[in-house]
């Protein structure tokens, strides 16, 4: 049984930043199942709906995968979510998770990168002209464009749905068809990582955070994924050393053997601007 398989469940070409970190930090061969369909857990296009959370969903994906290469130990897959920044509401972040899972060990470790270097954005386009200027605003053809059907102003996948316009003159025969059916298109990047370079930028660096993750080791029984799960907030105010909500320790526990390390924060203590009684 090769114990240097990793298996990758994707069909969106994510291999292309995975596998070779996968290859130089852990000597890992990488292959994808053969035949796998990962929109049957949900699509960015609605067509079919993604009900579960991201880490639920990569599970999933990871156990499907299994079954197609039975041999494989470690499983990865990946997850992406996209909206509005959580701490800027106008600015659209990506939000990508990587999930390792070992089945030699138990060990499962996941890997994020948040970041507002997206070109995620939609539009509902009546014309051709207005159809173009978003195409190229977001970075067509690089980065692709789907055309949505439309009911009463928002988006009817069901209703129609193109997603693999190569170029300018495919894109607008698209938006043509969906404005004579619905009356307008409604156009949205297209998320998916084969056809969204940004996005596959951002799913690299969440595999960078993940192989960090997951490298790091308990100092007692050197399981893998040794890695903080916990923050304990109450540091001290530096006025009235009162506890405030800033972080004070974070702590690893691991899966393992049960080892706890909490290691305080640098900060010794947090601003008074931070504290409820200095600022009631």
């Amino acid at each position: 049984m090769p114990s240097d398989c990793a298996v990758i469940a994707t069909m969106h070409g994510k291999e292309s930043v995975i596998a070779p970190l996968l290859r130089g930090a852990l000597g890992l061969r990488a292959e994808l199942p053969p035949d796998f369909d990962t929109d049957r857990f949900g699509t960015f296009s609605r067509d079919v709906p993604r009900t579960d959370t991201p880490l639920a969903t990569a599970r999933a994906k990871i156990a499907a995968a299994f079954e197609h290469v039975p041999y494989a130990q470690i499983g990865i897959a990946s997850e992406g979510s996209f909206g509005p920044h959580p701490q800027v509401p106008f600015v659209p972040c990506d939000s990508e998770l990587v999930l390792l899972m070992d089945r030699r060990n138990g060990v499962e470790v996941v890997g994020h990168h948040v970041t507002s270097r997206t070109n995620y954005a939609y539009c509902v386009v009546t014309e051709s002209e207005a159809a173009a200027a978003f195409a190229q605003g977001v970075g067509f053809p690089s980065h692709g464009v789907i055309v949505i059907g439309t009911e009463d102003g928002k988006s009817a996948p069901l209703k129609l749905l193109r997603k693999n316009a190569m170029t300018m003159t495919g894109l607008l025969a698209a938006v043509a068809e969906c404005v004579a059916l619905c009356g307008a298109a409604y156009l949205e990047t297209d998320m998916r990582a084969h056809r969204n370079p940004t996005r596959m930028r951002a799913i690299r660096r969440a595999t960078i955070d993940l192989l960090r993750r997951y490298r790091s080791r308990c100092p007692d029984c050197g399981r893998e994924g040794f890695v903080a799960t916990e923050w304990l907030t109450g540091l001290p105010c530096a006025a009235c050393h009162a506890p405030t909500d800033r972080i004070r320790a974070a702590v690893s526990v691991c899966a393992g053997c049960g080892h706890r390390r909490e290691r305080t924060s640098e900060a010794a203590w947090a601003d008074p601007g931070r504290c409820d009684h200095c600022n009631p």
